[in-house]
Formats: structure tokens, C-alpha cells, sequence
């Protein structure tokens, strides 16, 4: 394995970890709305067929993203603001 491809593996876990607090499906769900706006399309493509290191919900993030595209948002994190609307994302 890559070291690129060992730290793709770990940001994935990790984006995954983050959402442990909801349950599986949300988190997967959270997990693959993540890396569908924020993951550059080789990154995916780094992981995307190669997921044994994956944990469940990360793995699980990847089959969303491989069988029905990039989900809604889910979080507000990744819902951003219009050029004049404010308050709400923190993320700009």
C-alpha cells in the first residue's frame, strides 16, 4: 500500500469517526456527503474499489457514493451560504 493511499484510508476513518454519534446509516450518509464535497475526484478514486482498511461506516459511505452519487447534505457544514446570505455555515 501507498503511503498516499494509507493516508486517504486514515482521512476516511476519520471523517467517519467524526460522525460516530449518529447512527450507522446517518453517519454513512454524513460520511459520504464529506468526501463528495470536500475530496477531490482522485482522492476518491485513491480508495473507491480498495476499501478492506475502511471502517463499516466509511466503507459503507463509499458504497453510497458508488451506487447512488453524492447524497443531499447532511450536515450544515457542508450547506453553504449565498454571496450575500449570512449565518448559516461557519465553513466561509
Amino acid at each position: 500500500m501507498s503511503d498516499t493511499h494509507a493516508r486517504l484510508i486514515y482521512m476516511a476513518n476519520q471523517i467517519a469517526r467524526n460522525f460516530c454519534a449518529l447512527d450507522h446509516d446517518a453517519a454513512a450518509a454524513a460520511t459520504a456527503d464529506h468526501i463528495a464535497q470536500f475530496w477531490d475526484p482522485r482522492m476518491k478514486a485513491g480508495v473507491s474499489g480498495d476499501e478492506a482498511e475502511l471502517s463499516p461506516v466509511a466503507a459503507r459511505a463509499f458504497a453510497i457514493l458508488r451506487e447512488q452519487g453524492a447524497p443531499a447534505p447532511q450536515t450544515r457544514a457542508t450547506v453553504f451560504n449565498d454571496v450575500d446570505e449570512g449565518g448559516r455555515s461557519d465553513a466561509g
